[in-house]
């Protein structure tokens, strides 16, 4: 007559138990490609800008003083330029790259860059405008 869907579950469990496998697939079992480390870049930064502008927004809120207080503050502590640079260029990537990033995606809804290769090209030129554009706003 037919098996349920309760014995074709537990068939399938059952098989899944003796030839251990994960209950889900897994970060693991999956080979890393651009198109996959720009996803979770781009999630990311998202959470990222979100959760660094919400912080600065709560610190504006109940941080005594003022603006050019603060700035004053960090001017005095005579950081290197080094240092300063590196500052920047993490302050500046997550925009750059969520931006550049985002605009992509904007073509991929009007259904251009689908095919394989158009999604790792628009991929490295993402990083690459990305990575030139952090640089040169750390250099200003």
């Amino acid at each position: 007559m037919g098996t349920t869907a309760k014995e074709e579950m537990n068939k399938f469990w059952a098989k899944n138990t003796r030839l251990q496998r994960p209950m889900s697939p897994h970060i693991t079992i999956y080979r890393w490609s651009i198109p996959m480390v720009m996803s979770v870049t781009h999630r990311g930064t998202g959470v990222a800008l979100s959760g660094g502008i919400s912080l600065f927004a709560v610190a504006a809120l109940v941080l005594p003083g003022n603006y050019p207080y603060y700035l004053d503050l960090i001017q005095s502590l005579a950081y290197g330029p080094h240092f300063l640079a590196f500052s920047k260029f993490a302050l500046a990537f997550p925009v750059a790259y969520h931006t550049y990033n985002g605009i992509r995606h904007l073509m991929w809804d009007v259904g251009k860059g689908f095919k394989i290769p158009e999604v790792y090209r628009s991929g490295y030129v993402v990083m690459a405008l990305s990575v030139l554009t952090s640089i040169g706003l750390a250099l200003f």
